[in-house]
């Protein structure tokens, strides 16, 4: 009779859930970082994106969380983020040229299914720490965050459908936000 380790057992659907999203995101990163911005849009964005980043304001714990609900530093759709992923392409993205060097650092994923029950939606937090420098300066840039997402299935492809992202700054000190988060 052969013994059955943990590794020999079959993944259950929910760590094979948890396994493409962490593999998605690590992709994910990995284009981000290389400046494929065109392959990760066409790839793994859904045309139905709503991509968010909320302003947040330092407020007392009663008033709530802190983070906006009507004004954000980035509100996008998959227009909006064509738009500036082919700006980027051209010669007129001076803000990006030469373009940052940037490193994307994905931790703490934790997958859920859909609150809604729908088979075909992924949820998953994580946290987020990008790394950023700019031509030669020598004191890098810093965001880190949670991205609070939702994934769903095109043709069989697991997509990003909704990205929020809860920056712990409440103040950027960046002179743009011309990346990917």
């Amino acid at each position: 009779m052969q013994e059955t380790t943990a590794s020999s057992r079959p993944l259950s659907t929910a760590d094979q859930r948890s396994a493409e999203v962490t593999d998605f995101m690590l992709y994910e990163a990995e284009l981000l970082d290389d400046l494929n911005e065109r392959q990760w849009l066409t790839e793994l964005v859904s045309a139905d994106i709503d991509y968010q980043v909320p302003v947040r304001e330092t407020v007392e714990r009663a008033r709530g969380t802190g983070f906006s609900t009507s004004t954000f530093h980035l509100r996008e759709t998959y227009g909006s983020l064509e738009s500036r992923v082919t700006r980027g392409e051209t010669k007129y993205a001076w803000a990006e040229d030469p373009p940052s060097r940037v490193r994307h650092f994905v931790t703490n994923i934790r997958v859920r299914p859909h609150e809604s029950g729908d088979e075909h939606l992924i949820r998953a937090k994580s946290n987020i720490l990008i790394y950023r420098t700019r031509q030669s300066q020598t004191a890098p840039q810093m965001l880190s965050g949670e991205r609070d997402d939702i994934f769903c299935r095109e043709n069989g492809e697991l997509k990003l459908l909704r990205r929020i992202v809860y920056l712990d700054l409440s103040v950027i000190g960046t002179h743009n936000l011309s990346l990917f988060f």
